[in-house]
């Protein structure tokens, strides 16, 4: 369908009226695996599968609108947000598609139509030739991306950036084009990407509590900064499966979701990689005749048309791609076309395996004989870039300890569990997004164990995060050095030691 056809037929469906959310605003259904034709048994393998990756947090599984399978590594878990990073990317065109349903905006319109005041001086052709589907395509003719960061995005530095490319013809993944979709939905309803999805896609979906970061001037950063909760990952890639349909509404148009998740260009050849098999309006094309929005990390909404299921993961990865081939080698085998018959021993075994997810905590013994000359002291440090100024650790009263830090002015104290994990809040304490900036006080949980006589290790999640900081603490006579490893991260992922001086 050409996009003039496209736009027409959007802009015939004027029955895009909001629907009041007290109407929508459930959970999902929940069902069987072999009710909806799965097997609880290959899913117990695909589920094992995500298992030893060691960093998946979070599975969900929904098939014929149904979810048959469900499960959290403690301490993730189902009514915390997670960060998304770029599969906010999916949630921002949807606001365009929105915003081109109202004839707000077209994507044959050029993009410096709407930022006149943000422009250079002298605009040159390429940038001229820029339109909003080549925002929507990765395909602006940037060879290097414009800014990123919170403080430096903005319309400014996009539109100051060369293209040296004609648009349309040179795909290169650029989150910021994301960041101008959510500025040009600003500038054309006068609400951030977050509010005016508020009525349109969240209340509808039932999809409660969602922020999203913004940049210096107040938009929404569009290309990352959303969280929310697994369940309402599974529900977004829902809308999509159903072609834009909820409780028997027509919320987004079906054209639009037809264009949004083809094949919109190109970018790669290898078969193998299910990132080389075609970028749509913010969603990858996959394998198997599959689409989706994706995050660093492992954040995941995996729409399966041929299946008629939708898979939403989040994770703290480094190989994405270990992911995706999970689902394709063990996930893909479950689906039947037909119910299949109850197997209970099999679901038992499944239900039970989602219920005992866990990260792996640290392992070693709860005691040590450095403990008494090591624990309820203060440590000091001289001024470093991690602003760490103190340390105290102390045994709680039951199995585990407080960790007290002083950094940066502020004091913040953990508690840690042996064995299990302690849910708090608090400052993380290092700064895995390199230059996205430090993180805030936030969702933590910590379990810890001496894992050598002079050595005890705290194992530190950041639970709306894909991070998780394991930090080691060795006792030398009146010192201790501190040293941080995060399993991913933008930058360097490890800290150099930092010794601290009892009192």
């Amino acid at each position: 369908m050409s996009f003039p056809a496209l736009r027409t037929s959007v802009l015939l469906l004027t029955t895009l009226a909001l629907i009041p959310a007290v109407l929508h605003a459930a959970p999902l259904p929940r069902s069987t695996p072999e009710k909806q034709g799965v097997s609880s048994a290959q899913v117990l393998r695909f589920v094992e599968a995500l298992d030893g990756l060691d960093q998946v947090h979070s599975v969900m599984i929904v098939r014929h609108g149904q979810v048959v399978a469900e499960g959290w590594w403690s301490p993730y878990d189902a009514t915390t947000k997670h960060e998304l990073y770029s599969l906010s990317k999916s949630f921002t065109s949807t606001a365009v598609g929105f915003a081109v349903a109202k004839g707000k905006v077209a994507v044959t319109d050029e993009v410096l139509k709407f930022f006149p005041a943000d422009a250079p001086a002298e605009p040159g052709g390429n940038l001229k030739a820029m339109r909003v589907q080549d925002l929507l395509t990765m395909s602006t003719g940037h060879q290097d991306e414009p800014p990123t960061s919170p403080d430096k995005i903005c319309a400014k530095s996009f539109l100051a950036q060369p293209v040296p490319h004609k648009p349309g013809t040179h795909f290169k993944y650029n989150t910021a084009a994301t960041f101008m979709q959510s500025a040009l939905v600003q500038k054309v309803t006068g609400e951030t990407v977050l509010d005016y999805l508020r009525p349109r896609l969240f209340e509808p979906l039932g999809i409660e509590g969602a922020t999203w970061d913004r940049n210096f001037e107040g938009i929404s950063l569009g290309g990352y900064g959303l969280r929310v909760r697994t369940e309402d990952i599974a529900k977004f890639g829902q809308l999509y499966l159903q072609k834009g349909r909820w409780n028997g509404q027509q919320l987004l148009p079906a054209a639009w979701v037809e264009a949004a998740s083809a094949k919109q260009v190109s970018n790669g050849s290898n078969p193998a990689s299910d990132w080389d098999q075609g970028y749509g309006y913010q969603f990858w094309r996959c394998r198997h005749g599959a689409y989706r929005g994706d995050g660093a990390f492992g954040q995941y909404c995996l729409v399966l048309p041929a299946q008629d299921a939708v898979v939403a993961i989040t994770s703290g990865l480094g190989d994405m791609q270990a992911v995706l081939n999970h689902v394709w080698d063990r996930l893909l085998p479950a689906f039947s076309a037909k119910r299949l018959p109850a197997n209970s021993a099999e679901q038992t075994r499944l239900t039970a395996k989602l219920r005992s997810l866990t990260v792996k905590s640290p392992t070693g013994a709860a005691t040590s004989p450095q403990s008494a000359k090591a624990l309820g002291r203060t440590y000091m440090f001289s001024p470093n870039d991690l602003q760490w100024e103190s340390l105290q650790i102390s045994p709680l009263a039951s199995d585990g300890w407080m960790l007290t830090r002083k950094i940066g002015g502020t004091t913040s104290s953990l508690r840690c569990g042996h064995g299990h994990w302690l849910k708090d809040s608090g400052v993380l304490g290092v700064s895995p997004r390199g230059p996205l900036g430090p993180l805030p006080e936030e969702p933590l949980a910590a379990s810890a164990a001496w894992t050598a006589d002079d050595t005890l290790t705290v194992k530190v999640c950041a639970r709306e995060t894909p991070y998780q900081t394991t930090f080691t603490f060795r006792f030398t006579g009146n010192t201790v050095a501190v040293q941080a490893q995060t399993n991913v991260g933008f930058g360097n992922t490890k800290t150099a030691p930092l010794l601290g001086t009892a009192q």
